[in-house]
């Protein structure tokens, strides 16, 4: 047998990422239980409005930040010595204040020693809430590019080819166990998009909601294998953010939430008391996050027009930016905001399961899931650089946001990362595109299936949100020239 190729990235740990709890995605009733049956109609389902406000508890967010990048909240991954042998040198991108071996891993790897002494790289938050951005590292950015079309499972199976001696066995063992029952929940149909919602659900089923035990068959009905499209959004939102994720729910304690990382490995309440120790420092290091400024000219006219269109147009849902700020954590009817629902769809339906196991577990001890028919208009700091658009990310550009006409039914990236300057589109505000004529299901020459975002693919819909059409060319081009400076 050949001996596996180098990850570019490890890309098997971004499987482990620390995606956020949405309880939420694509799951049918083949094999649902009777506990799903029996709590179905029992979970809130919160109304359109404002959403209030929380109070967190209090944490260090210098402690926090070495907590994110050092701390084994997922405690199972790799051995150190196969993730040497299997990551080439290349593909590492370290961050800054590491020392050792850790400081030659990547930012998106932790390394940690387990009670037999082995050396453990295990994935962290960055895997998913990391990505660079014109060759630099940017914290709590998400990765927009990265690629969950592949069966994750096949690749850690592979690399146990390195494994030597039987703690190093155990450990590998676990990981691949563990993988093997959430990978046909971890695949997308396009690069790009996170499958978060499959994966929690995904977790949930296989964990006893009192203990957190893991069961090796699942507890609660499993996701399709459709998994549903999520754009990772930007962490420096979370300081005005009331509710964590897009549907509002993820209400309450946030660094209780947060903990949901932990799902993956973690297999007791003593073990997550452990997390919950220091998972305040991390929130609140998170809470101090900035966007990184938009770093191409603006023009200061334009964007005096366009502040004052946006104020009138846009800031009752997305709020204000000068002085005073305000932010109204705005939940919005999908009857009003008309983008794809299927997220929705199934949270108030048979999802509800899933958020009943997360207020009846450790997590809603402080922390509540409470599902939605509808999303909340999030912040727009630094939303320069996070396309693509809208919660699946169906849009490649702001223009196209703001004007519907402009969106394409299958488009695909020019580009496989978000390094080069040359690469980004000043003018409509987003990645360089490329239009298609066909979608998934007859790829053009030279193509790739993977790279073509579909919009006539079941939740990945680039409908709604049409308030910029009514907007006037120059109106539309000053308000993007405003966002560029939030």
């Amino acid at each position: 047998m050949s001996e596996p190729e180098p990850f570019g990235g490890l890309h098997a740990q971004r499987v482990l990422a620390f995606v956020g709890l949405c309880l939420l995605g694509g799951c049918d009733r083949t094999g649902e239980s009777s506990e799903a049956n029996d709590q179905r109609h029992t979970v809130e389902i919160a109304t359109p409005g404002p959403i209030a406000r929380a109070d967190q508890r209090p944490g260090d967010a210098g402690l926090g930040k070495q907590a994110l990048l050092n701390e084994p909240y997922v405690s199972c991954g790799l051995p150190l010595s196969v993730y040497q042998r299997v990551t080439s040198e290349a593909a590492v991108i370290p961050v800054p204040g590491r020392s050792g071996k850790a400081a030659t891993l990547s930012y998106d790897a932790t390394l940690w020693t387990n009670d037999e002494g082995v050396e453990v790289v295990s994935s962290n938050c960055l895997a998913c809430h990391g990505s660079t951005l014109f060759g630099e590292l940017v914290i709590g950015l998400g990765n927009e590019f990265a690629d969950f079309t592949q069966n994750a499972s096949d690749r850690v199976e592979e690399v146990g080819l390195f494994v030597q001696g039987e703690p190093e066995t155990r450990v590998w063992q676990k990981y691949a166990d563990r993988i093997a029952k959430i990978a046909p929940y971890l695949k997308t149909k396009t690069v790009g998009v996170n499958p978060a919602n499959s994966l929690t659900m995904a977790l949930i089923a296989h964990r006893d909601r009192h203990t957190i035990a893991w069961s090796e068959d699942p507890l609660l009905p499993l996701p399709t294998f459709e998994t549903p499209p999520v754009s990772v959004p930007p962490w420096w939102r979370m300081k005005k953010k009331h509710a964590m994720f897009s549907m509002g729910e993820g209400r309450g304690d946030h660094a209780r939430i947060m903990m949901a990382a932990a799902m993956l490995c973690s297999d007791s309440i003593e073990q997550l008391e452990l997390i919950d120790a220091y998972a305040p420092d991390i929130r609140k290091y998170i809470s101090s996050l900035e966007p990184p400024a938009y770093p191409f000219p603006t023009e200061s006219d334009v964007v005096a027009q366009g502040e004052g269109v946006f104020n009138e147009h846009c800031a009752g849902c997305h709020g204000r930016y000068g002085e005073p700020s305000s932010y109204p954590n705005l939940l919005v009817d999908i009857e009003v905001i008309g983008t794809d629902s299927t997220l929705i769809d199934f949270a108030i339906s048979d999802g509800k399961a899933y958020a009943q196991w997360f207020n009846e577990s450790y997590f809603g001890q402080l922390s509540q899931a409470v599902p939605a028919n509808g999303y909340v208009a999030p912040p727009l700091d630094g939303v320069w650089a996070t396309a693509p658009f809208l919660h699946n990310g169906s849009v490649p550009t702001i223009r196209a946001l703001l004007d519907s006409r402009l969106r394409p039914t299958y488009w695909m990236h020019e580009v496989d990362d978000a390094n080069d300057p040359n690469s980004f589109d000043q003018h409509n505000i987003g990645w360089h595109h490329r239009v298609l004529d066909s979608g998934q299901d007859k790829p053009a020459v030279g193509v790739k299936r993977k790279r073509i975002y579909d919009t006539t693919i079941p939740g990945y819909s680039n409908s709604g949100h049409l308030f910029g059409d009514q907007l006037s060319d120059s109106d539309r081009s000053a308000v993007i020239e405003y966002l560029k400076t939030l």
